[in-house]
């Protein structure tokens, strides 16, 4: 549930920086490990932005794959599903990627956009 508190914080972020413009666009970057579902998000943003100048934005969801450090080699390796170990057997320790949650980038309508 707090995939709705993100969502709302996005459409937030997004009017505040839009300035009253209407928000075309919104790029997030998910990690896989960062314990947010880009599919709640993508669905509650749809509800909460009715009526607002968020509503009908386009929403992208990147996903980061979390890369892990072997603690034998020190390799660094994509996680897989349900296998935190390197391809030498060693075991896989976090390194931070896949545990990013941030909007990359908003696009909002320009005059010329507005005006047909």
């Amino acid at each position: 549930m707090h995939e709705y508190a993100l969502a709302q914080n996005i459409i937030e972020t997004a009017l505040s920086y839009a300035d009253g413009a209407k928000v075309k666009y919104i790029a997030l970057c998910i990690g896989g490990a960062s314990g947010v579902s880009g599919e709640s998000i993508a669905m509650y943003f749809d509800i909460i932005a009715e009526g607002t100048g968020c509503e009908r934005a386009a929403l992208d969801i990147e996903p980061i794959t979390p890369v892990l450090k072997c603690g034998d080699c020190g390799a660094l390796f994509e996680q897989q599903i349900f296998n935190l170990d390197c391809v030498c057997g060693g075991p896989g320790y976090p390194t931070g990627t896949g545990k990013e949650f941030y909007v990359k980038y908003i696009a909002v309508e320009d005059a010329a956009d507005a005006n047909g």
